[in-house]
């Protein structure tokens, strides 16, 4: 960001925000007091917490390299973008494929206030970071930092990575993906993780969903069958939706339990 640009909005550190504690799970600094204790209720409920963000992590890795390697995607659309950590998106695609360009995009400020780490893109490529809610995609789509960076009449890898579930009502989060993905040119692909509670004991599943967390907003757990519904009309690349360490896992990693992860994931093509 430049002198000229206008400042960050303040930043809530008295209220939990996704993002930070998401950075908190996976050993960051980027959080607070408010995060971690929200991270903390959570954690003692779901002991596995930190496994399943870090499964995460590395199903992001493996699923933008197979885009890059195996299926020629050289654009991203990177929504929930979250804290910079090692190896954000535009590191991994632009190690296979240099030219490769990345649009992240996120409504936290602090996540604003770390766009410079997220731009730093190899000069045969580009980045860009816009500040926006998953929310409004017709003003993600349209707004000009986006149309200067990606092309939309080629492919564009979409990725909605642990943020769908933030989304409490079901009908409007397939909508806005419906909508995303629908402005998308054929030969693209989306690429989705969402928390479920499918495969957790009775008793955890329950808790977690009637325990006031604090700062823990609308979380909202989805079934699988509620998951597939974002993937609807696309093509599955194998093994199709699954819970995300089992996604394609690299050969020298111990897959955990499933019931440690829970979190469903996928990529599918557009036709």
């Amino acid at each position: 960001m430049t002198s000229t640009e206008p400042a960050p909005p303040p930043i809530d550190t008295a209220t939990a925000h996704p993002a930070r504690r998401y950075n908190y799970w996976l050993g960051g600094k980027d959080n607070f007091a408010a995060d971690r204790q929200s991270a903390d209720a959570i954690e003692a409920i779901f002991p596995s917490i930190r496994t399943a963000a870090l499964e995460n992590r590395r199903f992001l890795h493996r699923a933008v390299r197979y885009l890059v390697r195996d299926a020629g995607i050289r654009q991203f659309l990177d929504i929930g973008t979250g804290l910079p950590t090692a190896d954000n998106t535009h590191d991994v695609a632009q190690r296979h494929a240099p030219q490769s360009r990345i649009v992240y995009v996120d409504n936290d400020p602090l996540v604003l206030a770390h766009a410079r780490a997220l731009l730093t893109s190899d000069p045969r490529g580009a980045t860009a970071y816009l500040d926006a809610d998953l929310r409004d995609p017709g003003k993600i789509l349209t707004d000009k930092t986006l149309t200067d960076t990606l092309d939309l009449t080629q492919p564009v890898a979409l990725l909605l990575v642990a943020i769908l579930h933030f989304l409490p009502d079901t009908q409007q989060a397939h909508g806005i993906v419906h909508t995303l993905t629908d402005a998308l040119p054929a030969g693209s692909f989306l690429v989705i993780t969402h928390a479920t509670t499918d495969l957790l004991d009775p008793d955890t599943a329950r808790t977690l969903d009637t325990t006031d967390i604090p700062g823990r907003g609308d979380f909202t757990a989805r079934t699988r069958t509620q998951v597939e519904h974002f993937l609807d009309g696309l093509d599955l690349v194998p093994p199709g939706l699954t819970v995300i360490s089992d996604w394609r896992p690299d050969p020298d990693t111990t897959a955990p339990q499933q019931q440690d992860v829970s979190i469903y994931g996928a990529v599918a093509r557009k036709r």
